[in-house]
């Protein structure tokens, strides 16, 4: 009874899929090596870069000392298997303005930007890897 069990949660565990919608930070921190992130992002099925995080990273790239270099390693980074580019759509809108109603109501802005990232979150079903605690003012978020 007891082996029975332990294969159906082995197969449980082989079917979860883990998909990942990294934030600037984590982007950032994978780039830098911390060791924990890197073997979440190497573990990860899928990883995406919503569009807004792209912005946010080359915006960083212009005004720094190593902009070629780094926008090299994000080309790199996006042309790895399993890694794409969230962009918005329609679907997008509806999501960011229920996130956007929500905060409001419950008075607790963020900043724009992460609203948007996670309205595609949502939208997307994917897992948020960021390390800002301001998203914890959506509860309905799947964390890493």
């Amino acid at each position: 009874m007891a082996e029975a069990a332990q294969a159906a949660e082995a197969v449980t565990k082989e079917e979860v899929s883990v998909r990942l919608a990294l934030d600037t930070n984590r982007y950032t921190d994978l780039c830098r090596g911390d060791a924990a992130v890197v073997e979440t992002v190497e573990t990860a099925d899928e990883v995406w870069l919503p569009f807004i995080v792209l912005g946010e990273l080359r915006a960083g790239f212009e005004v720094g000392t190593q902009g070629p270099r780094n926008e090299a390693a994000l080309r790199r980074f996006l042309m790895k298997p399993g890694v794409g580019i969230l962009y918005g759509g329609e679907q997008t809108t509806h999501h960011y303005a229920s996130v956007y109603r929500q905060l409001r109501k419950q008075g607790t802005p963020i900043p724009t930007n992460d609203m948007w990232i996670a309205a595609l979150v949502l939208e997307h079903s994917l897992a948020l890897y960021a390390r800002d605690a301001h998203f914890d003012a959506l509860p309905q978020l799947t964390r890493v």
